[in-house]
C-alpha cells in the first residue's frame, strides 16, 4: 500500500467494536506526560483504549492494526498539540477518522494540548504552516480533515 494514499474505512468492519477509545496524538508532544495519564485513567475506569506503542518511523506506511483499531473504536480522542498538524500520520489517522465518522457516526472528544483551540479552528500558527513535500493525497487529507472539525 502506498504511503501517500488515502484509506478508505471499510463499511463490513463499523460494526464490530473491539476498543472503547481510539487515541490520536503526536507522540513526541504529548506520549510521555499527558497521553500517558489519560491512558491510565481510562484503564483504571475500564475503559479499553488502543495504545500504538510502536508508533511510526519517517516514511512508513499506517499500520494496518492502526487502520482497524480506528475502525473498530467506538469514540475518538483527538489531542491537538503545537506540532500535530506537521505530522502526515496524524492527519491521516485524521482522516481516517473523519472517514470512518461518515460511513458509521460516531463521536470525536478534541484535547487542546499547548494550543488554543482558535489556533487549530482558524489554521493559525502552527496550524497554517503547509505540509512539506505536499502531493496531492495529502491536500485530499488536510481537505478531509477542514472538513470533519466544522
Amino acid at each position: 500500500m502506498a504511503s501517500n494514499t488515502i484509506i478508505q474505512c471499510s463499511p463490513s468492519t463499523h460494526t464490530k467494536r473491539k476498543y472503547d477509545v481510539f487515541v490520536s496524538f503526536r507522540g513526541e508532544d504529548s506520549h510521555n506526560n499527558s497521553t500517558g495519564f489519560l491512558f491510565e485513567a481510562l484503564q483504571k475506569k475500564g475503559i479499553d483504549a488502543f495504545r500504538d506503542d510502536a508508533g511510526l518511523n519517517k516514511g512508513e506506511s499506517i499500520a494496518p492494526k492502526l487502520l482497524q483499531a480506528i475502525e473498530g473504536s467506538r469514540l475518538f480522542v483527538v489531542v491537538f498539540s503545537k506540532n500535530y498538524a506537521s505530522s502526515t500520520w496524524c492527519l491521516r489517522e485524521l482522516a481516517h477518522i473523519c472517514n470512518c465518522i461518515e460511513i458509521s457516526p460516531r463521536h470525536v472528544l478534541p484535547i487542546f494540548y499547548d494550543v488554543g483551540p482558535s489556533k487549530v479552528r482558524k489554521q493559525s500558527g502552527s496550524y497554517e504552516k503547509p505540509l512539506p513535500n505536499t502531493k496531492k493525497d495529502l491536500v485530499r487529507i488536510k481537505r478531509r480533515w477542514r472538513n470533519c472539525k466544522d
